[in-house]
């Protein structure tokens, strides 16, 4: 059976009469569209998205300045630029 990672479940033809009233009664939380009894996407609060997309940068920037930590720089001049 697969898990369903939201609190909150609706199935896509409720979905479909009433999208707002179904991110309402979630009340922030992240919903688990459903079709069949399977869960097909999660919708997730707009800034809840938005943090995560900032969560995933912040972890990429973080392994690329572990790549780089044993660069050696190289002097610039910026007067001959």
């Amino acid at each position: 059976m697969q898990r369903v990672e939201a609190s909150v479940a609706v199935s896509v033809s409720d979905l479909k009469k009433s999208p707002t009233a179904v991110m309402g009664e979630a009340q922030g939380e992240t919903v688990a569209v459903l079709n069949h009894n399977r869960v097909m996407a999660y919708l997730v609060p707009a800034d809840v998205y938005e943090s995560m997309l900032e969560r995933l940068d912040d972890l990429y920037l973080a392994e690329l300045v572990k790549e780089r930590a044993d660069e050696k720089g190289e002097p610039v001049d910026i007067d001959a630029l």
